[in-house]
């Protein structure tokens, strides 16, 4: 059993995470702002199905509150830290650039300034498929170069790697960083793709189809996520002793440092995505056909070969069984 702080507790994968963690008998400290970027009452309600269960603790706060932050850890003395919490959304980082900076800079450092002087045993935290930015050679690996982001959401979630090697290089703090793909699945998030299609379609109103429904995404169901999280978590990162600064390889290091792809493997078109959708809800989507979005990529494949090799698993949840299940529980949830 271990002592865990996870952060973004109230989030979508972080609640499902802190669940599956206190079931297996860890215990859970989640640590959430619950700010309003989307329904702060799905938050909540998500934080009830933890609250009341041995070994979970909740604590409000702020990542970039450095104090806080500071406190938080101290007191806390954890054993590992899994750090979900970010602004999130691509799209958003287009109109609201700043909370992007005091979240997944400023935060970020945070969390690393506590695992430096609290003697956390690993960190893992969440990246992105959108650190590919512009790279075109599919399936996308972490031991490609990623210098060409696209959005700045891409952009901070490539300086939080960068950042992590610095401290595992410079105090040896094992960091592992997470390029989710997708992530989809009950208790998702509002701002999503298929939430906000489920919706409009049961209420009869057209949605937003960018790129014409063209774009390719690597779909990924958040149990998948869940498991890989859990399973990469438990192996703390270690150095490559291969590693050569002639050739240097993005994805491993001198230092004690990871990056894996946590994704489906298998891209679906958006178009395939919504009609899987419109069969599970029984009703036909009015779709509003759009030219891409700045800041999207047309495609995302995750290489999940490293993932297989060093902790035994690979996502495999098709959309047909994972949209299912999004659409039984959001029945339920929203009666």
């Amino acid at each position: 059993m271990a002592k865990i702080l996870v952060t973004g507790a109230a989030g979508f994968i972080g609640f499902h995470l802190s669940r599956r963690l206190l079931e297996r008998g860890d215990e859970v400290v989640g640590f959430d702002n619950l700010n309003d970027y989307y329904d702060v009452t799905l938050k909540e309600a998500r934080l009830k199905q933890l609250e009341g269960r041995d070994g979970f603790t909740f604590i409000r706060g702020d990542l970039a509150d450095r104090d806080g932050m500071a406190r938080l850890f101290a007191e806390g003395r954890f054993n590992k830290v899994v750090h979900l919490a970010a602004q999130a959304g691509v799209r958003y980082s287009l109109i609201n650039p700043h909370a992007y900076i005091d979240s997944n800079i400023s935060g970020f450092m945070n969390i690393l300034e506590g695992c430096r002087h609290n003697e956390v045993e690993h960190l893992a935290y969440a990246s992105s498929s959108s650190v590919y930015g512009a790279n075109t050679r599919m399936p996308f690996s972490v031991h490609d170069n990623v210098d060409h982001p696209v959005s700045l959401y891409a952009a901070t979630k490539k300086a939080n790697e960068l950042m992590a090697h610095t401290y595992a290089s410079l105090y040896q703090i094992p960091c592992t960083g997470l390029r989710f793909f997708t992530v989809y699945g009950p208790w998702g998030r509002p701002d999503m793709a298929l939430f906000l299609f489920t919706k409009a379609i049961l209420e009869g109103k057209p949605i937003d189809v960018y790129n014409e429904g063209k774009m390719r995404r690597d779909f990924t169901f958040v149990d998948d996520i869940v498991e890989g999280v859990i399973r990469v978590t438990d192996r703390t990162a270690t150095a490559n002793p291969a590693w050569s600064g002639d050739q240097p390889d993005p994805g491993t290091s001198y230092a004690p440092y990871r990056i894996y792809n946590i994704g489906n493997n298998s891209p679906v078109e958006l178009l395939r995505f919504i009609e899987v959708l419109e069969e599970k809800l029984g009703k036909k989507a009015i779709r509003n056909l759009l030219p891409i979005q700045p800041g999207d990529v047309p495609a995302t494949c995750a290489d999940v070969d490293d993932l297989m090799r060093d902790v035994g698993f690979a996502p495999k949840t098709s959309i047909e069984e994972g949209i299912g299940r999004f659409v039984e529980w959001y029945r339920g949830y929203y009666q």
